[in-house]
């Protein structure tokens, strides 16, 4: 792992200090990972609007939901998906064929079933202590999108 990586615990880390071992992320159901991803995704952008600056919770919640819906991690995909690997598609892939029980409020059942796979290849990158890819695939999507102009707007 990359020195000097914020906002997150190494998942090998957690799991000794618990007394567990880590299992292999390729163990894991695509909605297992898109259960842990969606957390990973969260926190990344949490950070991000936090770090943006210090103001009102409600604003900070707003400036996060309008990042973290299924919509925008919809567009995210289609901004980085030239530059997955091909492992990182069949990831993606899974995660958005998996049948889910639930559906988005807010989202078509397209956008939620993308954005699901979204959150299952930031989970499986995560779970593979992978932080840096994580990374540098949601810099490379916000950037493309110019997401962070969102706080401009507030």
């Amino acid at each position: 792992m990359e020195e000097g990586l914020k906002g997150f615990l190494p998942v090998s880390d957690i799991c000794s200090a618990f007394g567990m071992k880590a299992e292999s992320p390729a163990t894991y159901s695509p909605l297992t990972l898109a259960f842990i991803g969606d957390a990973v995704f969260d926190l990344v952008v949490r950070t991000l609007v936090v770090e943006h600056g210090n103001t009102q919770v409600n604003k900070l919640h707003r400036q996060k939901s309008a990042i973290v819906k299924a919509e925008a991690q919809k567009d995210l995909y289609f901004a980085i998906k030239d530059i997955l690997t091909e492992e990182e598609e069949a990831v993606f892939k899974r995660g958005r064929n998996a049948k889910s029980y639930t559906t988005a409020k807010n989202a078509s059942v397209s956008d939620y079933r993308i954005a699901t796979g979204v959150e299952a290849l930031v989970g499986y990158l995560y779970m593979s202590e992978r932080y840096d890819r994580v990374l540098e695939l949601l810099k490379t999507g916000f950037e493309a999108l110019e997401t962070l102009r969102v706080w401009s707007k507030e």
